[in-house]
């Protein structure tokens, strides 16, 4: 113990130390699984963006439907594959 510094050997010193590495590795709320958590709340808060931006989209899409009957008619043709009584309906796929 002689050529350890004096502040090394110090009880505070040791207590303090001891109770930082308790704290960074082996709490429930250790260092590692903030990171994580951290982690997942940015997803998260993208996956909130995204879908507050797709929930805009559709009202948009809904609100113009609702104000002309022309969209409306396009959507059903396109989406729904809907057809007058007097049409031939023919369903191309590309690949």
């Amino acid at each position: 113990m002689q050529f350890l510094p004096r502040w090394i050997t110090n009880k505070y010193f040791l207590a303090t130390s001891f109770f930082v590495v308790w704290l960074a590795f082996f709490d429930h709320n250790d260092m590692i699984l903030s990171y994580k958590r951290k982690k997942e709340l940015k997803e998260l808060k993208e996956k909130k963006a995204y879908y507050q931006e797709r929930i805009q989209e559709t009202r948009d899409e809904l609100n113009a439907m609702r104000l002309n009957t022309a969209s409306l008619e396009k959507v059903a043709r396109e989406k729904y594959l809907m057809k007058k009584d007097n049409e031939d309906l023919y369903v191309i796929e590309e690949k």
